[in-house]
């Protein structure tokens, strides 16, 4: 799903004290959209104010597919133990125009927040009503955050050593039990727009908090077994039905090498298609690259 969300731009200035007037740009959101909120200040009017800086939280979510288990498209019932996520080079901007990720263009703004440390999370970490995950609090200038960027490398150290994701969990039908871990090893990066969803995300004044969102979305690759079979997300999902004929003594482990000789070409195929479209921002696409291991 894809929404496109119109800005309109004004700011207003007193005329003698007696009216406002429209002088220039500014921010706020169209009547009627879903979370509309008042006008925010512009990056510019952050940078000149040293007092307009707030907190933001950069949070990683893996939605409630991860927390609380979910049916694939062909009926397999999946829950996961750990979801690891490796992140790197997480990037906050303010952009006007908006940027437009399904536009395929490069994102050429300038952040206003970077973190390049490397971090691995475990979305599946906490309950079943767990809050996404905190990845890093910082301090940042006030404004509206419409566009995030971030890597995901290989890890180099830890429980997910030499994976990008790592998916491991179980996944049932009938009588059939089966146990995966799944390396998803190839290094991405992710250029997003606006984070699309409920509630508005990115709004940040000067002294307040605010949270942006890297969203994954796992139904993609096994389907939303509550959907109808021709639904569109299910047309292009794997499911996992082509991992389960691969099991041995009820267990998959592969990476994507492996993955790559024991799957169907067909199936393979789809698998790497599916891959970069995992990250989001929300309900909001992301343009994704592929990256080598020394460029990660």
């Amino acid at each position: 799903m894809q929404n496109s969300l119109c800005r309109r731009y004004f700011s207003m200035g007193r005329w003698l004290g007696l009216a406002l007037l429209v002088l220039g740009a500014g921010c706020a959101s169209r009547p009627g959209d879903p979370g509309a909120a008042s006008p925010s200040p512009t990056a510019s009017q952050a940078a000149t104010n040293p007092s307009g800086t707030g907190t933001l939280e950069i949070r990683a979510n893996g939605e409630d597919f991860v927390r609380q288990g979910f049916l694939s498209q062909d009926g397999w019932k999946i829950t996961f133990d750990h979801v690891y996520v490796t992140l790197a080079a997480i990037g906050a901007y303010q952009t006007n125009p908006p940027y437009d990720a399904t536009a395929k263009e490069p994102l050429t703004a300038a952040p206003q927040v970077t973190l390049a440390e490397v971090q691995t999370v475990d979305l599946a970490a906490g309950d079943a009503k767990a809050e996404p995950v905190l990845v890093a609090t910082v301090a940042a200038p006030a404004g509206r955050y419409n566009a995030v960027s971030w890597q995901m490398p290989r890890a180099t150290t830890g429980k997910a050593a030499d994976s990008v994701i790592l998916l491991v969990g179980q996944a049932t039908k009938g009588d059939r039990a089966i146990a995966f871990t799944l390396n998803l090893d190839q290094p991405m990066a992710y250029q997003c727009g606006e984070f699309v969803g409920e509630t508005r995300k990115g709004n940040l004044t000067a002294q307040g908090t605010a949270d942006l969102e890297l969203t994954f979305h796992f139904d993609h690759l096994f389907g939303d077994g509550t959907l109808p079979p021709k639904d569109e997300l299910n047309q292009q999902a794997l499911g996992f039905g082509p991992l389960a004929a691969i099991a041995q003594n009820g267990k998959v482990a592969a990476n994507l090498a492996q993955l790559k000789q024991t799957l169907s070409s067909e199936d393979f195929e789809k698998f790497s298609r599916i891959l970069p479209s995992l990250g989001h921002v929300g309900e909001g696409h992301c343009q994704a690259t592929m990256l080598t291991a020394n460029e990660s």
